[in-house]
């Protein structure tokens, strides 16, 4: 949960305007993704997002003496907080059009199945209406395809020796889910050591990959345990950007090079 929650008020204006349900949408669109965007620069946790994006949405709400729904009554909190949901939503599935195509895939294949197996046709569908194949995600190392089957790698079943300056066929997925295995195993140095390799356009991906992946755990699929791990890297992202800029890859490798 967030750490403190803020409110603050102030005496709206005798002049405030009353608005309609499809003028106060167009106004949370235009308002909110920035304001996420700003919460999300700031490395507020995804499982804090949801409150997070409150304070903002209602700020649109209580600008306005009223906003009128279709018969003419006043808009209820409840409904306001809805639609304020639903925004974020929209902005979070907007996340997942920036990914690279394999990244894509594997999203959504994650989404409808997790790490089960599914058909190999309906796999073959989704990778088709992205302009790739099955065997491209299988090549990046992010899917099994066997016996009409195909499943999401586990993270338990990457390789520990992964490097993102050797990999051929990188995407934003396996560098998202190889940081979170790193974290989890090794610790912040280590996480922090991968995300120097990865350079900062990748690890913003990353991040914003991990958000999107919190939603689909969290909401969608009530995966509690995975959620935690998504969860768990945004909570250290600070930390992990501070200390892989106090990181040089030639010194890391001329130290290897003389424990050789």
């Amino acid at each position: 949960m967030a750490n403190s929650v803020v409110l603050v008020c102030r005496r709206k204006v005798l002049s405030a305007d009353k608005i309609t349900r499809a003028e106060f949408i167009r106004a949370l669109k235009r308002e909110l993704p920035p304001a996420i965007a700003e919460l999300q620069a700031a490395n507020v946790s995804p499982a804090d997002m949801p409150q997070s994006a409150i304070g903002p949405g209602m700020g649109v709400f209580s600008r306005y003496r009223a906003v009128l729904e279709a018969d003419d009554s006043p808009m209820t909190v409840k409904t306001a907080l809805q639609l304020i949901n639903a925004e974020l939503d929209e902005f979070l599935n907007d996340l997942h059009g920036e990914f690279d195509a394999d990244t894509r895939f594997a999203a959504t294949w994650f989404e409808q199945h997790g790490t089960d197996k599914g058909d190999y046709g309906a796999a073959d569908n989704l990778a088709r209406a992205r302009g790739i194949s099955v065997e491209s995600v299988k090549h990046a190392g992010i899917v099994d395809s066997s016996a009409g089957k195909v499943r999401i790698l586990k993270r338990a079943e990457l390789d520990p020796d992964w490097d993102p300056a050797d990999d051929d066929h990188l995407t934003i997925w396996e560098c998202c889910q190889h940081l979170i295995r790193v974290l989890e195993n090794d610790g912040e140095y280590a996480a922090a050591l991968l995300l120097k390799k990865l350079g900062p356009d990748r690890a913003e991906m990353v991040k914003d990959l991990a958000y999107y992946l919190y939603d689909v755990c969290s909401n969608k699929r009530q995966d509690a345990k995975e959620a935690t791990s998504y969860n768990g890297l945004i909570a250290v992202w600070t930390d992990l950007t501070r200390l892989a800029a106090t990181i040089r890859i030639e010194d890391v490798n001329r130290q290897t090079a003389m424990d050789i």
